[in-house]
C-alpha cells in the first residue's frame, strides 16, 4: 500500500509554507496542498480542533496534524535524512537554520510592509546578509572545504539557506557574484542536487514571488 502523501494547509504563496515545500522537495516527497482562500476555511480548520494552536501552517503527514514551522521541518528532515547523524550534526544543522530563518523572515514579511517603506527593507536585508549573515556560512564552507554546510552531505541547513539565497537575489541581483564569488559556487553547487534541481524547474510546485494577489489573499485570511 503506497504511502499517502503529506497535505500542506496554507494560502497559494510562499510565506512560511515555502520551507517546509523545498525540504519535502528535496527529500524527493510528493505533496498535496489544500490552499485557504477564505476566513471560513481557516475557521472550519480551527473548529475542527485540526490547528493545535490555531495557525498554519499545517502539514498533515503520517496520521498527524502538524503545527509549528520548525518542528515540521525537523520532523521531515529527521525522517529523510536531512537532519544529521548524530547529536553534534543536528545541533550545527538547527543552529544554522535557526539564523537563516532569522533572514529570511525579513524577506517573508517584506511583501506586507508598506510601500514605502519596501525599498528600505531591501537596504537592511542587504546589508544584514552581506555583514551579519552569509560571511559566516561562506567562513563555514572554507574552513572545512566541504560541498555541504554539515557532514558533507545535503542537509536542512543546506536547504533552508539556498531558498533564502535564492529568494534575496530576486530582490538584490548579484549580490553573491559582488560580495561572495565563493559561496557563489555553493549555491550552484546546491541547486544542482537532482531533487533540488528538479524543484527549481517550471512546472514544480515552487510558488512564485509574492504578489498583491497573494498579500490580499493573506488578508482575506487572516486578518479580523
Amino acid at each position: 500500500m503506497a504511502e499517502k502523501k503529506p497535505k500542506l494547509h496554507y494560502p497559494n504563496g510562499r510565506g512560511r509554507m515555502e520551507t517546509v515545500r523545498w525540504v519535502l522537495a528535496a527529500a524527493g516527497v510528493e505533496f498535496e496542498e489544500e490552499f485557504l482562500e477564505t476566513k471560513e476555511q481557516l475557521q472550519k480548520l480551527q473548529d475542527g480542533n485540526h490547528l493545535l494552536f490555531q495557525q498554519v501552517p499545517m502539514v498533515e503527514i503520517d496520521g498527524m496534524k502538524l503545527v509549528q514551522t520548525r518542528s515540521i521541518l525537523h520532523y521531515i528532515a529527521d525522517k529523510h535524512n536531512l537532519f544529521g547523524r548524530d547529536l553534534k550534526e543536528r545541533t550545527l544543522i538547527d543552529m544554522y537554520v535557526e539564523g537563516t530563518l532569522d533572514l529570511l523572515e525579513l524577506i517573508i514579511m517584506h511583501p506586507f510592509l508598506k510601500p514605502d517603506d519596501q525599498q528600505k527593507e531591501v537596504v537592511s536585508m542587504a546589508q544584514k546578509a552581506i555583514l551579519r549573515y552569509f560571511p559566516v556560512f561562506e567562513k563555514v564552507l572554507r574552513e572545512h572545504g566541504q560541498r555541504f554546510l554539515v557532514g558533507n552531505q545535503l542537509s536542512l541547513a543546506d536547504v533552508v539557506l539556498l531558498q533564502t539565497i535564492l529568494a534575496l537575489e530576486e530582490k538584490i541581483p548579484n549580490i553573491l557574484a559582488s560580495y561572495f564569488p565563493s559561496f557563489q559556487e555553493y549555491s550552484v553547487k546546491v541547486s544542482n542536487v537532482p531533487t533540488i534541481r528538479k524543484f527549481l524547474e517550471p512546472g514544480s510546485k515552487k510558488k512564485p514571488p509574492p504578489d498583491e494577489i497573494y498579500v490580499r489573499t493573506v488578508y482575506n485570511v487572516f486578518m479580523p
